[in-house]
Formats: C-alpha cells, sequence, structure tokens
C-alpha cells in the first residue's frame, strides 16, 4: 500500500439493527458516512463534522462510542491503505429520512448480516 488514508466514521443502526452507509458519487462501494480529518482535528470531531456535511444531520459528539481503529484497503483508491477511527452513535430519528449531500449521491439502510459485494472493506472486515 503506498498511502495512508486516515479518515472517522460513524455506525448508525435504525431501529430495526440496519446500518446507515451511503456512496459517494462516481463510486460503486456503499461505506459508512465519515471522512478524512482536517490538521489537527480530533476523530471524533471529524466523525460529527463529516455526518453533519454529508446528511444534514448533526450528531452528539458526547454520545460518540469509540469502536476501535482499523487498517484495510480503500475501497475506491486503490493501492491505499485506510486507517479509520469507527465510532457508534445512537439512532437519531431524523436519520431515517435523511438526504444525501455534498459528495454523497446516495445513501441506504443495510442489513450487515446480509453478504453484498458493493460494501467497502470497512465494513466486511471489521464492522460488521
Amino acid at each position: 500500500m503506498s498511502r495512508v488514508i486516515r479518515v472517522s466514521a460513524v455506525v448508525m443502526r435504525d431501529p430495526h439493527g440496519r446500518v446507515l452507509n451511503v456512496r459517494k458519487r462516481g463510486t460503486t462501494s456503499l461505506m459508512l458516512p465519515g471522512g478524512k480529518h482536517e490538521p489537527g482535528e480530533d476523530p471524533r470531531d471529524t466523525a460529527v463534522r463529516e455526518f453533519t456535511e454529508e446528511l444534514g444531520i448533526a450528531l452528539d459528539v458526547t454520545l460518540l462510542r469509540s469502536l476501535g481503529v482499523f487498517e484495510t484497503a480503500a475501497a475506491n483508491e486503490p493501492g491505499h491503505l485506510l486507517v479509520a477511527a469507527v465510532f457508534e452513535h445512537p439512532f437519531v430519528p431524523a436519520a431515517a429520512s435523511a438526504a444525501p449531500r455534498a459528495e454523497i449521491e446516495y445513501l441506504e439502510w443495510v442489513d450487515p448480516a446480509l453478504a453484498r459485494e458493493d460494501m467497502a472493506p470497512l465494513n466486511t472486515e471489521h464492522v460488521f
């Protein structure tokens, strides 16, 4: 792997246990909402900022629970290593009707028990 990409990502489950996933414009893999850190930004703050930018929903940083930091192949950038700080946030009712914003083209509530070919490696190897 030639380059490391550091991100924060958010796991949000709906009342049925499905996990919110997004797909960025021009890509094929579904992934957790989140994104790259700004210089000096705390990973928790990155998670909240990116979730708000991508879905228009503000999260409470104090409700984030760390699931860990995971390394895997980057879904949309071949040859790159993804290092992801992953946090879980309780369900926010507004998320049930969220619409894609910014670079997000599509969103879907995914059953993590069902195998799919369009999932990012972070999901299939670590989170799900």
